[in-house]
């Protein structure tokens, strides 16, 4: 089973939303599209056919979209349920409306709501409803996932059970496509990342390259050796060159090629790459988490163990934020750490 786009395009008068663009998604595959709330938008209303493309033309497996919708199940950002219903109602209720072999007892089970079956959808806390909304999807039983934001606002538990659900269909060769602004959710859901915007379509790297991983020893064994520097990290703001001392930096992000220092909530460009601020900042106590972030060991509260292969960092500031950490970045962060 798959979902192509074609030549894809959107526009409004002379405004491009997005440019054409192919892609596919194969079966047994999770594909994240990072991109702005109105793209986002637009593609959930043209993936519903609500809306139509400008140019180009989406398929399922060599067939219109239009003609294929009993295939594809949707996760909104905004679901709405019957709140008057229990959530063994709600399941029972969906259940009727489709004719797959998945039971309400499996849906339960999957989403872990087995212990909230009496209680009515209005008394549930957003991540439960969350999960809710996942589990009514999952008894549709569709070939292809086309999920809005499924991780927004999640609790971490809830985050856990995704994940193993997403795991769970991809062994089980379902397609998934993730819609998402946020570049951790993308990069912890997805296992092909891309990005979308006016200036098209564009994978992500987020692949762990072995050599990577050959040079981690001789990075960890170079500190002990190297005396410390002071200095400071230039950003541009506005017109000025503002230079802050990199015990002040919380993490550092690669988007588009632009490396992003995040200080205190916001956001200042650097003018160096991620491998030259990596360099820069290793001896103050800094570390390439994955390879689109660098994060200040000294603001890490919690490692999460969301899959025995998906981690994330959380920070001590005020939102929680969580940086992605790859896999083969977590054996290192131990050694860092004196952990075994």
């Amino acid at each position: 089973m798959t979902l192509i786009f074609n030549k894809a395009e959107k526009q409004f008068s002379d405004v491009i939303v997005f440019p054409a663009f192919d892609l596919t998604l194969t079966q047994g595959q999770t594909i994240a599209i990072h991109c702005s709330v109105n793209i986002r938008q637009q593609l959930m209303e043209i993936l519903t056919c609500r809306s139509t493309l400008s140019a180009g033309d989406i398929k399922v497996s060599e067939k219109r979209l239009s003609k294929k919708m009993d295939l594809l199940g949707f996760l909104f950002l905004e679901g709405g349920m019957y709140e008057r219903l229990t959530v063994g109602e709600t399941l029972r209720f969906y259940h009727g409306l489709f004719t797959s072999g998945i039971s309400p007892q499996h849906a339960l089970e999957l989403m872990q709501l087995e212990g909230r079956q009496r209680v009515k959808v209005m008394k549930l806390n957003h991540s439960e409803k969350k999960r809710l909304q996942m589990a009514c999807i999952l008894l549709k039983d569709p070939k292809v996932f086309i999920l809005e934001e499924p991780d927004q606002n999640l609790d971490n538990e809830s985050k856990r059970i995704y994940l193993h659900a997403l795991e769970e269909l991809q062994n089980h060769g379902k397609s998934i496509l993730l819609l998402t602004g946020n570049l951790e959710s993308a990069v912890t859901l997805g296992t092909k990342v891309y990005r979308l915007d006016d200036k098209g379509l564009q994978e992500m790297d987020v692949s762990e390259e072995q050599e990577e991983v050959q040079t981690e020893e001789k990075e960890v064994e170079q500190v002990s050796a190297q005396p410390i520097r002071f200095e400071k990290i230039p950003t541009r703001v506005n017109e000025k060159i503002v230079l802050f001392d990199p015990p002040e930096i919380d993490y550092i992000e690669s988007t588009d090629g632009q490396s992003l220092l995040h200080i205190k909530g916001e956001a200042f460009p650097s003018f160096f790459t991620l491998t030259d601020l990596e360099e820069r900042l290793l001896l103050f106590g800094f570390f390439r988490c994955h390879r689109s972030y660098i994060v200040n060991l000294q603001k890490v509260r919690e490692v999460i163990t969301w899959t025995k292969n998906s981690y994330s960092l959380v920070l001590d500031d005020a939102n929680k934020t969580q940086i992605p950490l790859s896999k083969t970045k977590m054996a290192s962060l131990k050694e860092m750490l004196g952990l075994k």
